[in-house]
């Protein structure tokens, strides 16, 4: 029986010291070579998960022992960004590096994106802030593969999005937020990551969705209108709820924002009278357009899609907002007529 016991802890003490052995080498250099090796860690990811990516770029030795010396360790502070990491570098140095910071914060961009405003906006920003160019954007946007593989990927983009005359498919779709880029990204990784965010504001909808009676490319084109419409104001659900009525009794939804749009125009400034009527599948106002226009026409905020998905429901049919942004409802245009002539005789009617 002793020596058995000798046995087990003679191997104990074998595997123990194997093991740190082992570790010892699996944490060293990989080798003595001092040439920097650009290295970038994308948003989201961790310590554990980066040591695929390491291990590919012949950074460690082990993804074992790199995994071993992290719940060891328990590093913190790890930022998407580009770091700089040689092969003479042993995994403490690596970690060390890392938990230090992105060499590259200089490389990178912060860009809000304002809630209620079009892929024009959107192109514009992301060519001041990054390397791209407008044309860049545009070009990302008629890439009808690129489009089919979002299609594919994310569960609320539809194949609506990919009618010809929708002017610009993922309008509407691009989560308007603060984001911080590489500013060598690429528009696809913009747009994807930008998607990213508008999933995770959707999942927590995404029952009410599925249970609407609209699918949710109305709800998003709606949203859009609903959020240029109501922008200064807090009735954002009475306006969706007006425009639902509006649906529901066939009648044409006659909303200015979309005329605006249709001529790819930001406000009435410079609109002629021939186009408030033009015959375009995002115009609202005139007879050509009965129901929502052909898809969104801007990118809608969270509000403003939790307010289409669930208006307030009143009889009115129209409502007007007075220069402070308060909203007021009607069910007749009489009434409307004259609460537009009160507002105007108190100073408080602003047409823009």
């Amino acid at each position: 029986m002793k020596k058995v016991v000798t046995i087990i802890i003679a191997l104990f003490i074998f595997g123990t010291i194997s093991f740190l052995l082992a570790y010892k080498i699996g944490i060293g250099a990989v080798s003595s070579n001092t040439e920097k090796k650009e290295f970038i860690v994308e948003k989201g990811s961790t310590y554990s998960s980066i040591a695929g990516d390491l291990k590919k770029q012949n950074l460690i030795k082990s993804e074992m022992m790199y995994k071993i010396f992290i719940k060891l360790n328990k590093p913190t502070g790890l930022e998407a960004g580009k770091y700089y990491l040689s092969e003479s570098m042993n995994v403490r140095a690596i970690v060390k590096e890392l938990s230090s910071g992105s060499n590259s914060k200089a490389d990178t961009v912060t860009i809000t994106f304002k809630e209620g405003k079009n892929m024009r906006y959107i192109a514009k920003l992301i060519a001041e802030n990054t390397d791209n160019t407008e044309e860049d954007v545009f070009n990302a946007l008629k890439d009808k593969d690129y489009i089919d593989s979002l299609v594919s990927k994310y569960w609320f983009l539809t194949n609506k999005i990919k009618n010809k005359e929708i002017y610009y498919p993922l309008e509407g779709y691009l989560f308007p937020d603060t984001y911080e880029f590489l500013k060598d990204s690429t528009v696809q990784e913009i747009f994807e990551i930008m998607l990213d965010e508008m999933e995770n504001k959707l999942e927590d909808l995404r029952e009410d969705i599925e249970n609407s009676d609209y699918d949710i490319h109305s709800i998003i084109t709606l949203a859009s209108i609903v959020e240029l419409e109501g922008a200064t104001s807090n009735d954002r659900a009475k306006v969706a709820g007006v425009f639902y009525n509006r649906l529901s009794s066939g009648w044409v939804l006659g909303s200015d924002v979309t005329t605006y749009y249709a001529v790819k125009k930001d406000d009435w400034s410079g609109l002629t009278y021939s186009e408030l009527d033009l015959c375009n599948p995002y115009n609202t106002r005139g007879n050509c357009v009965s129901g929502l226009p052909i898809g969104p026409i801007c990118n809608p905020g969270l509000e403003s899609i939790k307010a289409t998905i669930n208006p307030e429901i009143t009889n009115n049919y129209y409502f007007v907002a007075d220069c402070s942004g308060k909203t007021y409802l009607n069910k007749t245009e009489s009434g409307h007529t004259s609460t537009i002539n009160k507002l105007k005789r108190e100073g408080n009617w602003c047409e823009n």
